[in-house]
């Protein structure tokens, strides 16, 4: 952006402003608008020439320090308003206000003592929007919130960091709202001691001392995620007298889990019944072996295992078959990495470093049964169609401005050459619209007339399009997949949270996490970095760092892999687009 300093004379008075060259006319208006109050149709704006809303700023020669003038005066009944707020200035806001703005570095954990596996289990957690809604209302039973407190600190202890009284004794959903809601106030690295006391009080496992003898050992995230996950399904009910209590009993049951049909068959006795039963599942396994590569091929593995059981026919026991396929897709869906084993020699979980690739998008659809892909198929095509239409939608207006400032350039070196006639710029500008394939001409039927569109229409006709493509996709949702809104709806999910390892046992190295940043606005574009989770520390990172966590070495590998569902486009009414 190529902007320098001006002066504007208006009225006996002259002003500074800055401009952008590579505006128009009309957005130079408005900024003498903001400047004089003078609306843009009263304003007459000379610069060698008069300006008008369509004239390029580079066309007029302006350089730092030029002078244009500006003639005509606000309508009368023109009245100033005045802010309904006061400008806030940041070094204004307290520190709760600043951790709200956008744009805002989110609140760190401290480490208290071997605890980076729940601070990035916390983090990760913390990601899902749907639990930040659900636990701002939560309210714990009259049960659990007359529980006694833990004494395993002091209230003095407690007090120094601003957080006696919080905590709802062993209830640790209550802990964890009031965790999120204190991370929500601070840009700091926040102590998690509440959360921590609750959590060691109700699973005595993560109390465990260090074999130092000197503070707490360090335990797995994924042993303390499938804890907290089973402590929310059990106290986030839903009121069974509601409709959505027919369908889920929890809130994880209505965007956590998943629903699994299984099939066991008999391999010793092929006449004998298979039976066929629906399991809740609330994450996916991703087994590693030496053929493992990538994700999707060991998440295929305890899809399909052997079983001993008993056998009825044989009556005696034998071997079984269990396949599964999965009937319902969670909206948010954790893959766990199984990188960790027993080993007896040790007597310590060892660590699989071996490299498994993943994709920030998945499609598993081919983990599905029949009835549910045949629904999901239809929809996830018709999205990869629109995704390609926005692409092709992209690189032609790239190409417009493109040819459009090649074209104001050739101009503005016509009149200073002056050896150029007007006439030949446009013929090469028709040729270049025609090399764009028809996009920008089409031939009229019975006639060899060349009618060109404008670049106004192009964009309209592109728009109008991609609206009806997008109307395509909302029609080819099944109705099962329309009742049931909170599911994946496309088969499609795309990647939001990694917790990773560092380190070659589950009793040692160290925990991170990963997370997506969302847009700053409603609305708004998402950047595609991500937040590094390190402890206390938080720093932003590119895209291409999640590539390096697919293991293969000591160092950070993916362990826990949190996808949320790829939602159905939105269609606006004026074909002004967005997915």
């Amino acid at each position: 952006m190529a902007e320098i300093p001006i002066k504007v004379k208006h009225a006996g008075k002259t002003y500074d402003l800055e401009i952008n060259t590579e505006s128009t006319g009309e957005e130079l208006k408005i900024q003498l608008y903001s400047l004089t109050n003078v609306e843009p149709e009263n304003q007459k704006v000379l610069a060698k020439k008069m300006v008008k809303d369509d004239t390029p700023l580079s066309s007029l020669g302006l350089k730092a320090g030029s002078v244009i003038t500006l003639m005509g005066k606000p309508s009368a009944d023109v009245v100033m308003e005045v802010p309904i707020e006061r400008l806030k200035f940041a070094e204004d806001m307290t520190e709760s206000e600043l951790a709200q703005q956008d744009g805002a570095i989110p609140a760190g954990l401290q480490n208290t003592g071997n605890t980076c596996y729940a601070n990035a289990t916390l983090q990760t957690l913390r990601s899902i929007p749907e639990l930040q809604e659900e636990l701002s209302r939560y309210t714990p039973s009259a049960a659990t919130s007359s529980s006694a407190p833990s004494s395993m600190f002091s209230a003095d202890q407690l007090a120094q960091y601003g957080i006696g009284g919080l905590g709802g004794g062993n209830d640790l959903t209550t802990a964890l709202r009031d965790l999120y809601k204190q991370m929500g106030g601070t840009q700091q690295g926040f102590p998690p001691i509440m959360f921590l006391t609750t959590l060691r009080q109700k699973f005595p496992q993560f109390a465990e001392r260090a074999k130092s003898g000197h503070g707490y050992a360090q335990q797995d995230a994924e042993e303390v995620w499938t804890q907290l996950i089973q402590t929310l399904h059990e106290s986030l009910k839903i009121s069974s007298d509601s409709e959505e209590g027919t369908k889920f009993k929890s809130w994880v049951g209505k965007f956590m889990a998943g629903a699994m049909e299984v099939t066991t068959t008999c391999d010793d006795a092929p006449e004998e019944d298979s039976t066929t039963q629906t399991e809740e599942f609330h994450d996916l396994k991703c087994n590693i072996t030496t053929d493992v590569n990538h994700l999707s091929e060991g998440m295929r593995i305890p899809l399909t295992e052997k079983i001993e059981k008993n056998s009825e026919s044989l009556g005696r026991t034998a071997t079984y078959t269990r396949s599964s396929r999965i009937s319902r897709l969670p909206k948010n869906l954790p893959i766990h990495l199984i990188r960790f084993f027993w080993r007896r020699d040790t007597q310590k979980k060892a660590k699989i470093m071996r490299k498994v690739t993943f994709q920030h998008e998945i499609d598993v659809t081919e983990f599905c049964t029949d009835e549910l892909r045949k629904k999901l198929v239809p929809v996830r095509d018709k999205i990869r169609e629109v995704r390609k239409e926005e692409e092709d939608v992209e690189r032609a207006k790239k190409k417009q401005k493109k040819r459009k400032a090649q074209d104001e350039l050739e101009a503005k070196e016509s009149k200073v050459r002056g050896d150029e006639p007007m006439q030949k710029l446009k013929e090469k500008a028709d040729k270049e619209k025609a090399k764009e394939g028809g996009e920008a001409a089409d031939t009229k039927m019975g006639g060899t007339e060349e009618v060109h569109k404008t670049d106004d229409e192009l964009e309209k006709e592109r728009a109008e399009k991609l609206a009806g493509m997008k109307k395509d996709v909302l029609a080819a949702v099944h109705e099962d997949l329309k009742a049931d809104p909170t599911a994946n709806q496309t088969g499609l999910y795309e990647l939001r949270a990694v917790v990773t390892h560092q380190g070659i046992s589950a009793d040692s190295g160290h925990y991170t996490a990963y997370v997506k940043k969302t847009a700053s606005k409603v609305g708004g574009v998402e950047d595609g970095k991500w937040w590094w989770f390190n402890d206390e520390k938080v720093q932003e990172v590119e895209a291409e760092k999640i590539e390096t966590l697919a293991g293969g070495g000591e160092s950070h590998s993916a362990l826990i892999l949190l996808y949320r569902a790829v939602e159905l486009p939105k269609v606006e009414e004026d074909t002004a687009m967005k997915v």
